[in-house]
């Protein structure tokens, strides 16, 4: 083998070497996104885990009279008025009784508000790549729903539509007035 020859093998090495640890480094650059997921007529959704404040049992709530059909009411929760939607009445599904695993997720809205939404059952925390989440697509033309899908992913088999939210929560509450901030209900 003469020195030329020793020189390409060596570059061919160092290329191949270069390649490989760009596909590492390109698996290690892989941004995890954690979702909190829950359940609404037997679909998975899921949420920013950021948002949420906590999960809290179905209790009774105090309703609000000239409040839009999908604000159930509000309860007080450690001295906050929480307003509690109805994701089910908010996606224009049937109502169904509440049952043991009807549970509030309290999101929170901005500095000064938290909200409930009650779903049908909590699933779990989970962590999905990125990458892995793609844009949701435009089969539906029902704009209220789809407007608040951030995209949808595939995890363990089970398609999960991922919501944003806040766009979701802003799009059902009244716009600030001239005299500050409204309330939803």
């Amino acid at each position: 083998m003469g020195l030329e020859q020793a020189a390409e093998d060596l570059q061919q090495y160092l290329s191949n070497a270069s390649k490989e640890q760009s596909k590492q480094t390109n698996q290690d650059d892989v941004v995890f996104h954690q979702w909190a997921t829950f359940k609404v007529n037997n679909e998975l959704y899921g949420i920013d885990v950021i948002k949420v404040k906590e999960v809290l049992r179905f209790s009774e709530m105090t309703p609000v009279p000239g409040a839009e059909n999908y604000v159930l009411g509000i309860i007080n929760l450690r001295g906050n008025v929480v307003t509690v939607i109805d994701t089910r009445r908010l996606f224009g599904l049937p109502p169904v009784p509440t049952d043991d695993d009807t549970r509030i997720i309290v999101i929170e809205y901005n500095e000064q508000e938290v909200i409930g939404i009650v779903v049908d059952s909590v699933d779990e925390v989970i962590n999905l790549p990125q990458n892995d989440v793609d844009r949701a697509p435009s089969v539906s033309s029902d704009e209220s729903t789809r407007r608040f899908v951030q995209g949808v992913c595939y995890h363990n088999n089970v398609l999960i539509i991922l919501l944003d939210i806040m766009k979701m929560l802003t799009s059902i509450t009244p716009h600030d007035s001239e005299d500050g901030p409204s309330e939803i209900a």
